[in-house]
C-alpha cells in the first residue's frame, strides 16, 4: 500500500509527470504549479468575455476556461482569441465542452486545449441501472470510442491538449451501473478515454477527477494516480473541488481538498471553483500555493515500516470514547483562552454563546466550542453545561475544576490525574513503548497532538500511523498552532490544509486551533467548524453545493445564492445544490437533498435528491416553491429567533 499513490508520506516531493504545453505554457515536469480559472460571461458576447480574461490575467491567472456548449460558441473562440491577441494578451484558451463533439472537434482547431467531461460526451445520464454482460459492455466501449476518435484525431493533427475531466456527479449510467457512485467509477470513466488516446499515440493528455465533497475528490485522485502508476503513465493532474460554493465556506473546502492532494505532490495545474466573480478566485489559489512554498523548518520524519490505513476508501480510525470525546461522537472544537487578560460572559458570545439576561439562560448555536482551554485563567461566572473546561495541570491540582492539560512528563510522573478526562500535549518526537503502555490501561486520556513541523500534515499524519501500528485508541484532539505573521486570509488556508486532510482520511476525534495572541479566537471557532463541515465530519450548518457560474448559466448565480441562503441558512444539515444550467444539473449535485437548476430563460427546476418535482418556474416565484417543498417534505424548520 506505501507509496502506491504519490512519493512519499513523509516529506514533501513531488510527483513527476510529463510535461504537456498548452501553447507557450508548460504543465507538469518541472514547471511551476499553475493557475487557472473560467470566464462567466456569455460566450457570444465578445468584448464581455475578453474583459473578463483581461481581468483574470491581471489576478494571475494562467490558463482561461471558456464554456462551448455549441459550434457557435466554438467559432466564436476566433474572435475572443484575436481580440485578446490585438489587446497584447497571448494566454492559453480552453473551450470547455460537455454533450457536444462537433463543438469539441471545432474548438480544437482553434484553442490550445480542450476540456470534455467523459460522463456527458458520449454516454447518457438519465438515473437508470442497467446489468450489462461483458460482451454488450465492450460494445458500449467501442460505440464511446467512435464517437471519441474523432477529436482526438483533430488533436493530434493541430497539437490541441484535452483534458479528460471527471465529474462525480456527472457519471453516466454505464459507468454507475458498474462500478456505483464511487471513486472507482470516477476513475475508471476517465482511463476509457485515456486508453482511446494512447492507442491513438496521443498524450498530450491532462485529467482530473472533481467532486463538491473533498474526501471523494481527494480519493478518487489517489486512486487515479495509482491506476496511472499501474499502467506506466503519467499524464499531469488538474486539481479542483467543483462547486465549492462561495465566501469562508468555498474557500475552506477548496483548501481542504486541492491543499491534501498538494501535500502529497500530486497536482500540476489548480483552479478554485467559487460562486463569485472569477478573478476572485485567483488570490485564493495563490494562497494555497503559498502554504507550500512559505517551509523553511522542514525537520525529517522517521520512515514508515507499516502502514494500516487505506488511502483510498473512508474509514474512521477506531477509538474509545472519553466523555463526549472519541468513539461515535463527533469531533469536537477547542478554543483558547489562555491570553486572555479577562473573561467574562461576554467573551463566549464570540464563540458561539449568548446569555439571555431576561430568561436567565444560555442561548447555544450550531457553531458553539465545545471546550476551552484556559491555562492558568480563572473563569468566576455561571458556564454553559453543554462547555468543558480545561486549566493547566497545576492550576487544576489547585481548584481540581474542569480537567487537566498535561504535557508528557507530567502524564507520566505517575502525579495524581484525573480520574474522568485528562489532556495529554504530545508531538511525535514524544511517542514511545512506555508511552503507549500507559495509555493502552487508561480510560480516561485524550491526547491533543501538536507540531513544529513546517511540514505539519506529514508528522501529524505520521503521529496517526504510530499510533495505528500500536494499536492506541485514545481519541485524539489534532492541534495547530500559528503565529502572528499569518494573515486571517492565509490562515483559513493553511489550517484547511494542515487538518481537513486528517479528517477527510477518518483521523481526529476533535480541533485545536490557536495562535499566539488569542485575538483570532472567534476566526478560528469558526474555521474549526468549517473544516469539520468541508470533510464531512460534524455538520452545523447548512451546505451549498453551488457551481460558480459560466456563460451557460441561465440567472445570477451570486445573487440567486445568497437569497436562498438567506431564506435555509438555519437548516442545519441540509444539502442545497444551485445550479445555473442543466450540465450542473442533478448529477453534479450528486449528493445535495435538493436542487435549484436553471433550465431555461428565467426558468427554473425543482428537484429532490434527482428527482424532478417542479419544471420551469419563473424565477422570481422559485425560492417560495423551494422552501414549499423542503416543507412538503418535512425539512423544514423555523429559525430560532433566540440567535
Amino acid at each position: 500500500m506505501l507509496n502506491k499513490y504519490c512519493n512519499s508520506l513523509i516529506k514533501y516531493s513531488r510527483w513527476k509527470t510529463r510535461e504537456v504545453l498548452i501553447g507557450d505554457v508548460g504543465i507538469g515536469g518541472d514547471n511551476p504549479i499553475r493557475i487557472q480559472s473560467m470566464t462567466t460571461s456569455d460566450t457570444m458576447d465578445t468584448e464581455g468575455t475578453v474583459d473578463e480574461c483581461i481581468r483574470m490575467i491581471k489576478a494571475g491567472c494562467e490558463l482561461i476556461r471558456i464554456t462551448t456548449p455549441s459550434k457557435k460558441e466554438a467559432e466564436n473562440l476566433r474572435n475572443i482569441k484575436a481580440r485578446l491577441l490585438k489587446k497584447g494578451y497571448n494566454i492559453p484558451l480552453i473551450a470547455d465542452v460537455h454533450y457536444t463533439p462537433s463543438a469539441a472537434e471545432l474548438a480544437a482547431c482553434i484553442v490550445e486545449k480542450v476540456r470534455v467531461n467523459p460522463g456527458n460526451y458520449a454516454d447518457k445520464k438519465k438515473f437508470q441501472k442497467i446489468e450489462y454482460t461483458d460482451k454488450d459492455y465492450n460494445k458500449e466501449l467501442e460505440r464511446i470510442k467512435s464517437k471519441f476518435l474523432p477529436l482526438v484525431k483533430i488533436c493530434k493533427e493541430q497539437n490541441t491538449v484535452i483534458r479528460i475531466g471527471t465529474n462525480h456527479g456527472s457519471l453516466s449510467d454505464r459507468i454507475l451501473s458498474r462500478y456505483g457512485d464511487t471513486p472507482k467509477g470516477m476513475v475508471e470513466s476517465a482511463m476509457e478515454f485515456v486508453r482511446i488516446c494512447n492507442n491513438e499515440n496521443h498524450q498530450e493528455l491532462v485529467l482530473s477527477m472533481k467532486s463538491s465533497n473533498p474526501k471523494v475528490m481527494i480519493q478518487a485522485y489517489r486512486l487515479l494516480v495509482s491506476q496511472m502508476i499501474k499502467e506506466g503513465m503519467n499524464y499531469p493532474l488538474h486539481l479542483g473541488v467543483t462547486e465549492a460554493g462561495d465566501g469562508l465556506d468555498g474557500r475552506i473546502k477548496s483548501a481542504v481538498g486541492i491543499g491534501s492532494l498538494l501535500e502529497d505532490g500530486l497536482g500540476d495545474t489548480i483552479r478554485v471553483s467559487l460562486t463569485e466573480p472569477p478573478e476572485n478566485e485567483i488570490p485564493v489559489a495563490k494562497k494555497i500555493l503559498n502554504h507550500l512554498k512559505s517551509r523553511k523548518n522542514q525537520h525529517k520524519i522517521p520512515s514508515i515500516k507499516k502502514y494500516n490505513f487505506n488511502p483510498f476508501s473512508y474509514k474512521k480510525r477506531l477509538t474509545k470514547s472519553v466523555c463526549n470525546i472519541g468513539g461515535d461522537n463527533v469531533p469536537v472544537v477547542l478554543a483558547d483562552f489562555s491570553l486572555k487578560k479577562k473573561i467574562t460572559p461576554l467573551s463566549l458570545f464570540s464563540i458561539g454563546y449568548k446569555y439571555s439576561v431576561s430568561l436567565d439562560k444560555w442561548n447555544i448555536s450550531d457553531q458553539a466550542c465545545d471546550y476551552i482551554f484556559l491555562g492558568n485563567n480563572d473563569i468566576n461566572f455561571e458556564i454553559p453545561g453543554t462547555l468543558g473546561l480545561i486549566y493547566n495541570y497545576n492550576k487544576w491540582k489547585k481548584n481540581k475544576k474542569g480537567s487537566p492539560f498535561l504535557n508528557i512528563e507530567e502524564y507520566m510522573s505517575g502525579s495524581s490525574i484525573s480520574a474522568k478526562m485528562n489532556f495529554i500535549y504530545v508531538c511525535f518526537s514524544d511517542l514511545n513503548q512506555k508511552f503507549f503502555s500507559k495509555l493502552k490501561q487508561d480510560k480516561s486520556a485524550i491526547l491533543i497532538i501538536d507540531t513544529y513541523n513546517d511540514n505539519a500534515l506529514a508528522e501529524q499524519r505520521r503521529v496517526f500511523i504510530e499510533l495505528l501500528n500500536n494499536n492506541i485508541i485514545n481519541p485524539v484532539i489534532i492541534g495547530r498552532h500559528f503565529s502572528h505573521n499569518f494573515s486571517k486570509e492565509q490562515l483559513q488556508i493553511s489550517s484547511s490544509i494542515d487538518v481537513g486532510s486528517l479528517f477527510c482520511d477518518g483521523f481526529g476525534d476533535g480541533l485545536f486551533l490557536s495562535d499566539d495572541t488569542n485575538k483570532n479566537t472567534p476566526f478560528l471557532n469558526q474555521i474549526s467548524f468549517g473544516i469539520l463541515q468541508a470533510a464531512r465530519t460534524r455538520i452545523s450548518k447548512t451546505e451549498y453545493i453551488s457551481c460558480p457560474s459560466c456563460g451557460r448559466t441561465l440567472f445570477d448565480l451570486q445573487e440567486t445564492t445568497e437569497k436562498i441562503r438567506s431564506a435555509t441558512s438555519h437548516l442545519k444539515g441540509l444539502k442545497i445544490g444551485i445550479m445555473g444550467c442543466i450540465v450542473n444539473g442533478p448529477g453534479e449535485m450528486a449528493d445535495a437533498d435538493y436542487g435549484y437548476v436553471g433550465s431555461g430563460l428565467k426558468k427554473v427546476t425543482l428537484y429532490k435528491g434527482q428527482t424532478v418535482v417542479k419544471r420551469n418556474i419563473p424565477t422570481d416565484e422559485a425560492l417560495t416553491e423551494l422552501i414549499n417543498i423542503i416543507k412538503e417534505n418535512g425539512d423544514w424548520k423555523p429559525m430560532r429567533p433566540d440567535l
